[in-house]
């Protein structure tokens, strides 16, 4: 009887071991890391500038901005109108307030319109903590609404200047109508963003804000009663109408916020209604 070949010695085979991975133990060759905040800004402006309600909204705005802004320009110029000491870009708050409904428009839409599709489940699955998320979204939309709004109104504030002859406005005067009314809306804008994630509904976040918007200086308007002088007198100080105008130097009352001061005032509410933003998202389900 023959015996069978022995066996030739087989060395075991090792466990495939990528980059960094503990013996025995298989690790992908991709690296891994932790995301960060850098990430869910890189997620959320990728969401913000390929979607088309951002196309729309922020193009009506610049047509409106640049149209009213031009439009009153001329009206002023074929009708003669004295300017005296008025400056030439306190034109420019009539397209800005028109404007400014599209940003909050927009506010809503990033955040509320995610609830609505259902897309928002996703969106935590790819970026769990609910904090960063909507920091993310806040300072993506900030950045492009501020960049958006300071670049075009510098742009009608050139063009008011070389169309008409009135008081040339100092650089204080051009950053406030510039930078700070770029902020302002950004800022106003913000402020719908933290509803948005409250309520949930964007047309409900879109209705409630423009009435924030416009009811307090219409409200204003019809208190005739002695009795609620006082709060007429604040309707008109605070309304956000009369805050912008107020950069603009142009309010329409005598008291109140003045200069820089309506940015302080929006910024401070606007902080509130993001405190409740993030309370919200901790305790509620998506």
């Amino acid at each position: 009887m023959t015996m069978p070949p022995p066996q030739a010695h087989q060395a075991p085979q090792q466990p495939q071991q990528g980059w960094g991975g503990p013996a025995g133990l298989y690790a992908s060759p991709i690296p891994v890391r932790t995301p960060g905040l850098g990430d869910a800004i890189a997620s959320e402006w990728t969401k913000i500038r390929s979607v088309r309600s951002t196309m729309w909204t922020l193009g009506v705005m610049i047509v409106l901005l640049i149209g009213i802004g031009l439009l009153t320009a001329i009206a002023v110029n074929v009708s003669d109108a004295p300017m005296d000491d008025t400056p030439v870009l306190s034109l420019g708050f009539f397209g800005v307030l028109l404007g400014s409904i599209c940003v909050i428009t927009l506010g809503v839409l990033t955040i509320a319109s995610e609830y609505g599709t259902g897309m928002i489940r996703t969106t935590l699955t790819a970026c769990p903590s609910r904090a960063r998320m909507l920091i993310a979204k806040s300072v993506v939309f900030f950045l492009l609404a501020f960049t958006i709004t300071t670049v075009t109104t510098g742009v009608v504030g050139v063009l008011q200047t070389a169309m008409l002859d009135g008081a040339t406005p100092g650089t204080g005067f051009w950053v406030r109508s510039t930078v700070g009314v770029g902020s302002y809306v950004a800022m106003l804008g913000l402020l719908s963003l933290a509803l948005g994630a409250i309520i949930r509904h964007s047309a409900g976040a879109i209705t409630i804000m423009i009435a924030v918007v416009l009811l307090p200086l219409v409200l204003a308007m019809f208190m005739f009663s002695p009795t609620l002088a006082g709060v007429q007198q604040a309707l008109f100080e605070y309304s956000i109408p009369n805050q912008l105008g107020a950069m603009y130097d142009t309010s329409v009352t005598t008291s109140g916020p003045t200069g820089w001061e309506p940015l302080w005032v929006i910024t401070g509410v606007t902080a509130v209604a993001m405190a409740g933003a993030f309370a919200s998202l901790d305790r509620r389900d998506v």
